[in-house]
């Protein structure tokens, strides 16, 4: 960091750790450390002053990173490697992770940190801890990936994978699977842009001949890696997502479909919507069964009620002909809605209206709105169908205030504000639909009546 980093005065010899904080800063300059923590001590004092002098030199550190000044953390940080270099004491400190983190994240954010500085850093990170060394050179692929550097992450992780020292443990096994599967990763980002070029030209010629066998090389590797590390329980969204693409392909459907069943099923991996998200478009793409689609959504919906596909859900069950699964759309639509984030969904509100409007029709399972609605009534008025919203609403978007001031108007009755304010400016502007809106509440008025329990119109929201 040549624009923000001294040159130190003197060559002497280094210790990893003092390479790593020359890195950051050779030469200091502290002005906003008290003076115990630099002025000599005797061995003894030292090693009481040395600890604190630490937790010190730390919250500084702390405070300069969460304040954003990095010049400032990054003259703490290498004081603080110093110190422990002039540390006596005989006591193991084990600060190599923490000076890792910390340098890490000071050369990502400084505005004149480079990419030649930060892989000098990580390399010397990766020589002072053995049990750390596959973590670094993780995190290390993944700086290089965020800053485009695909192929030299790639050769990171495949150096990565070739390491070997003394016995390995279950953690350094676990760390080397993720290894293997980010290579993997890689190597599925090759495979898919040799099969666009190879769909782009045609199969016709020797360059697509041998791009079609770097391709295949590119899936039998990918296809090792990414198998391996979706059977260890966990959260795999994207190297399922990946391996399925690539057995998809291939033609393999019946892998793939056990792939996502195995993710989405197996007690041992943790609930991850996702991954009935996953084995419901699979299936659909494939063509299987609505009763199929409906049970992998019904299982999305009991985890997550506020997906995004609980529109498809619902459109699903309207078109049932069985009462329950009609029933259980209209819960559907409801429970989705008292999510902040569908408050301005039209199709959503076009779904409920729409399967109001027909309740309200035949006159038929008045019951299901009741029931809805008697658990929203006290809250879905002023989350919903305040004037505020009416006003804005309109002003916004003229579809979403249609159907809204619909189920406004049946739920709530003729005199809701929301509906009174929403079909008057419709009236007023001489939009057709919502004068055919307003008779329609008023025609069927007694239906809120009803659904609200009370017996006088006078009553108002």
């Amino acid at each position: 960091m040549d624009s923000f980093l001294e040159e130190r005065g003197a060559a002497t010899a280094k210790s990893p750790a003092a390479q790593a904080g020359s890195a950051l800063l050779p030469a200091l300059h502290l002005p906003f450390l008290p003076p115990h923590l630099f002025q000599p001590a005797s061995s003894h004092e030292h090693k009481l002053n040395f600890k604190k002098s630490k937790e010190v030199c730390l919250s500084y550190i702390q405070d300069s990173m969460l304040q954003k000044q990095w010049k400032r953390a990054a003259e703490f940080l290498t004081f603080y490697i110093e110190s422990l270099e002039k540390d006596f004491s005989t006591e193991y400190m084990g600060p190599s992770e923490m000076i890792w983190r910390i340098g890490t994240e000071i050369l990502c954010r400084h505005s004149h940190s480079s990419m030649k500085e930060f892989n000098s850093f990580i390399e010397q990170m990766k020589t002072l801890g053995v049990k750390r060394y596959l973590k670094v050179c993780l995190e290390h692929a993944f700086h290089l990936l965020c800053n485009g550097l695909i192929d030299e992450a790639y050769q990171n992780l495949s150096l990565a994978e070739s390491w070997r020292f003394g016995e390995q443990t279950a953690v350094q096994d676990k760390e080397m699977k993720l290894i293997q599967a980010y290579r993997g990763l890689l190597d599925y980002y090759r495979w898919s842009k040799q099969k666009n070029i190879l769909l782009e030209h045609g199969q016709d010629g020797f360059e697509d001949l041998s791009v079609e066998q770097e391709m295949h090389n590119c899936f039998r590797k990918a296809a090792v890696n990414l198998k391996e590390i979706i059977k260890i329980p966990g959260v795999w969204d994207l190297f399922v997502k990946c391996y399925v693409d690539l057995l998809e392909f291939y033609g393999d459907h019946n892998e793939a479909r056990q792939v996502l069943n195995e993710y989405a099923y197996n007690s041992k991996f943790p609930a991850n919507p996702n991954a009935h998200v996953y084995l419901y478009q699979f299936m659909k793409r494939h063509g299987e069964s609505k009763k199929s689609l409906i049970s992998a959504l019904k299982i999305l919906h009991d985890i997550v009620p506020s997906h995004e596909l609980m529109i498809d859900f619902n459109t699903m069950l309207q078109k049932s002909k069985k009462r329950k699964k009609r029933r259980l759309g209209l819960e559907v639509i409801f429970a989705a809605l008292d999510y902040a984030g569908w408050k301005e969904n039209v199709k959503a509100w076009s779904c409920l209206a729409r399967q109001v409007k027909q309740i309200v029709n035949s006159e038929k399972h008045l019951d299901w709105i009741k029931q809805e609605w008697n658990s929203r009534k006290d809250w879905w008025p002023a989350f919903h169908f305040s004037r505020y919203l009416a006003k804005r609403n309109w002003q916004e978007n003229e579809s979403l205030s249609y159907e809204k001031a619909l189920v406004a108007g049946i739920l709530l009755g003729k005199d809701c504000k929301y509906f009174k304010y929403v079909s008057h400016q419709g009236c007023k502007a001489q939009v057709k639909r919502f004068r055919i809106l307003k008779k329609f509440v008023n025609k069927h008025n007694p239906v809120y009546l009803r659904i609200s329990g009370l017996s006088d119109s006078s009553v108002q929201p």
